[in-house]
């Protein structure tokens, strides 16, 4: 009897600690990772060695795993055999043998006590465990070794391309809208987060101010003469075009053409403080417009169509907005969304020609 003890005793010990260090093995995250790094912590060095080839912590785990549950099983079906030899039980009206309900407890107690428990306090509990589990698998790793690279030979067989990140845009934005209802994130930092993964999907066409509404001159005009149509200027940047606004050539800025007026410079023309402008297509994604302002330190870019016509500009002011979700108004701003702004006018306009109904 003490031999079937031993066994069993054994067995279900050496299971239970296999699954709770693959437990808090496949907890961990790499985030957490990044931060004993950043901590300086003395197991950071081993955790990520442990993230980056997991195969070799798993097949030591499985490897004695295997073993706890063979050996175990043998000692304790030897062990029930030898005490209790043929001898048979009635169990409502059924005759069993001592063996099959020895086996039958067996598999209970590896259930539930080397697999449900186990499972379930590593998963709870992995933060305070990680320190023991780095140390239990690192020995687990030396003293199984032949093992463990016999398991890896075989599965670099079948495996035919690196891992790829276990986190996916997808994921971060599951995880932001949890972290909202969680009370991690306030409302407004959710949102900014979930913009901010999108932005890559976003093109200069849909945060664009329309050619429609943007205001534009003829590069040939005077400062003064343009100063007297436009008294009450509220953008910072115009551009100015040859012939039709198809064909910009630059753009000036609100405080050049203003000091151009104090300095008595009105007879000259616009494209006399004209600068070059940043040419994009309306196709482009955000991100790639950014940059492009970000390195040549501008705030505006031209946005063009397929075939070369002007369809808008894109400021630096329309990419925050975009990613704050919000309008950015300032003092004199009397129109939040130009976009839309635009087809209102084209609504009037097209109401005027008759083009469309008022009903439509």
């Amino acid at each position: 009897m003490g031999l079937l003890i031993a066994f069993f005793v054994l067995s279900i010990f050496f299971s239970f600690l296999c699954s709770i260090l693959e437990a808090v093995l496949l907890s961990i995250t790499p985030s957490y990772v990044s931060i004993k790094e950043q901590e300086g912590s003395s197991i950071a060095d081993e955790l990520k060695e442990l993230k980056e080839d997991i195969d070799r912590p798993l097949s030591a785990i499985l490897t004695l795993n295997t073993i706890a549950h063979t050996v175990g099983a043998i000692g304790v079906g030897a062990a029930a055999s030898k005490i209790w030899a043929d001898n048979t039980v009635d169990i409502f009206g059924l005759p069993l043998s001592y063996e099959a309900i020895v086996a039958t407890l067996m598999t209970l107690a590896i259930l539930i006590f080397s697999e449900i428990i186990p499972k379930t306090i590593g998963a709870n509990n992995w933060k305070s465990l990680t320190p023991f589990t780095v140390r239990a698998l690192k020995f687990l790793g030396f003293v199984l070794m032949p093992f463990v690279w016999i398991s890896q030979l075989i599965t670099k067989t079948f495996k035919k391309e690196k891992n790829k990140s276990v986190l996916s845009r997808a994921d971060f934005f599951a995880m932001t809208e949890i972290a909202k209802k969680e009370g991690v994130f306030r409302e407004g930092e959710s949102r900014i987060m979930q913009n901010l993964l999108r932005f890559e999907k976003i093109r200069v066409k849909d945060v664009m101010t329309p050619r429609t509404v943007f205001v534009a001159s003829p590069q040939g005009v005077s400062i003064e003469e343009f100063y007297n149509k436009n008294e009450n200027l509220r953008f910072s940047r115009i551009p100015i075009y040859e012939g039709t606004t198809d064909n910009i050539t630059g753009y000036f800025l609100k405080d050049e053409f203003l000091l151009s007026m104090i300095k008595k410079h009105g007879d000259q023309p616009l494209s006399s403080i004209r600068r070059d402008i940043i040419i994009t297509k309306d196709t482009t994604p955000i991100p790639q417009i950014f940059n492009q302002l970000m390195e040549k330190r501008e705030h505006l870019a031209l946005a063009i169509d397929e075939f070369g016509g002007t369809v808008g500009l894109v400021t630096m002011e329309d990419i925050i907005e975009t990613l704050l979700g919000m309008e950015i108004l300032d003092e004199i701003d009397n129109v939040a969304d130009m976009q839309s702004y635009a087809r209102k006018k084209w609504e009037d306009r097209a109401k005027r020609l008759g083009l469309i109904t008022e009903e439509s």
